[in-house]
């Protein structure tokens, strides 16, 4: 009998605790809307000593520092940034081109961000299923563009994955659902960021973030079509085409594929292989990458010619 008493008051203190923790997480989400920087820090400090112990302190935290480091100024200058932007004209009306722009520029506090990387890190530590966390910090390191940091961060994330069959949870513990193709889905989003800066330099952290991957999952066709890119725009197309190959042979239906491997056929001068492949992404694609598979190829039959 004592012992049934005795789990019974466990489990009463336990969903009492979740309860409370869970009232804090909530009043934390109404002060961030209302941008009531005060209030939230009070929160926080009253949420540590109560239950330091909790996952969502540690992004609460991490959200509050990381939203105060964040800074805006009017700048006046010559290269406008942002989506409010005015010009300023000249006073001689003949002059069609602007001066000069006035605009808005964002930066971070680096002792704010700190003091929020310090928390997500803690938190990280204490609970490293916690993906939220972790993708968290990937956002931040790309908001302030430091992209070693960054790819690090998504390198370390997917290792792990391995290390835990994929079992990650999310905001207060919750199972995510389907984890590996959300955890791939995700990184190639990140990946596409990194592509979109259009920086050459950046190529080498693609090329690491799809080997991590395919590390893990040898048969992933989107990180073996991301390391053909990598290796395309640095004009090593025999081993474009060797991740290519892999990749169709995985998925013989997948148009993006064929068509990267249209692309490296026509870079090497391979005219008749380059037609070969459109006319499978004829038959594969979709509407546009069918228009512009008919357009290449009659560009390569001129070129024969």
């Amino acid at each position: 009998m004592k012992k049934l008493t005795t789990t019974f008051i466990m489990g009463l203190l336990l969903s009492f605790n979740q309860a409370y923790a869970q009232d804090f997480n909530k009043k934390f989400g109404e002060l961030f809307s209302k941008g009531d920087t005060i209030g939230q820090l009070q929160l926080l400090q009253k949420w540590e000593k109560a239950k330091n112990d909790d996952p969502e302190l540690y992004v609460a935290y991490f959200n509050y520092y990381v939203n105060k480091s964040k800074k805006e100024l009017i700048t006046l200058g010559n290269t406008p940034k942002g989506e409010i932007v005015f010009q300023i004209m000249d006073k001689d009306s003949t002059v069609k081109e602007p001066v000069g722009y006035i605009y808005d520029e964002t930066y971070y506090d680096k002792e704010f961000l700190g003091k929020g990387l310090t928390f997500i890190d803690k938190g990280i530590e204490r609970y490293p299923s916690r993906l939220d966390m972790r993708f968290g910090k990937v956002y931040v390191f790309g908001l302030i563009k430091d992209y070693a940091k960054f790819t690090d961060e998504i390198i370390k994330t997917i290792d792990y994955s391995a290390k835990i069959d994929n079992k990650w949870v999310w905001t207060e513990n919750t199972p995510v659902e389907d984890p590996e193709k959300f955890l791939l889905s995700t990184v190639q989003k990140y990946v596409l960021q990194i592509y979109n800066t259009e920086d050459d330099t950046l190529l080498d952290n693609m090329k690491a973030i799809a080997e991590a991957v395919l590390k893990q999952n040898p048969n992933h066709v989107e990180s073996l079509s991301n390391l053909s890119i990598v290796y395309m725009l640095k004009k090593e197309y025999d081993k474009a085409l060797e991740a290519l190959l892999k990749a169709e042979k995985i998925d013989g239906k997948d148009y993006i594929v064929l068509s990267n491997i249209a692309q490296a056929y026509k870079l090497k001068g391979k005219c008749q292989k380059a037609i070969k492949y459109y006319e499978k992404v004829l038959k594969y694609g979709d509407d546009q990458s069918k228009e512009y598979a008919k357009q290449q190829i009659e560009l390569l039959k001129k070129m024969e010619k």
